[in-house]
C-alpha cells in the first residue's frame, strides 16, 4: 500500500535534514577527537554531505528515474510533479541543515 504523498513529502524533508545535521555533527566530533578544528570540518562536512543527503531523502535514484520514465512515456504528468517536489523538498531539507551549520560553526564570517 502507498503512503499518502503529503507525509512522503514532509518525511522526504526531515530525512535530508536529519542526514545533513547528523552527519556533520558526528563528524565533526570525530575530527574533534583526532585533533581537527571541530567547527571547520563540521562546515566543511555540511558542504559535502548535501548531495548524499537528497540522495538518502528521495530513497535512492533509480526509483526517482523510473518514475520519470513513467510520466513521460505514458503520459503521467502527475507522477513527474510528484517527483519534482519531492526532490524539491529534500534539497529544502538538505540546505536548512545546511544553514543551520553554517550558523552554528560561524564559519561565513572567516577571514
Amino acid at each position: 500500500m502507498a503512503e499518502a504523498f503529503f507525509p512522503e513529502l514532509f518525511k522526504s524533508f526531515f530525512i535530508a535534514f536529519g542526514v545533513l545535521l547528523g552527519g556533520s555533527l558526528l563528524g565533526g566530533l570525530a575530527a574533534f577527537a583526532m585533533g581537527q578544528p571541530f567547527f571547520f570540518e563540521m562546515s566543511r562536512l555540511s558542504r559535502f554531505l548535501r548531495i548524499w543527503a537528497i540522495i538518502a531523502a528521495i530513497g535512492g535514484t533509480f526509483d526517482t528515474v523510473y518514475s520519470f520514465e513513467k510520466g513521460f512515456l505514458n503520459g503521467e504528468t502527475k507522477e513527474v510533479f510528484k517527483q519534482f517536489l519531492l526532490i524539491l523538498s529534500a534539497l529544502g531539507g538538505a540546505n536548512t541543515g545546511a544553514m543551520i551549520i553554517t550558523w552554528l560553526t560561524q564559519e561565513h564570517l572567516s577571514p
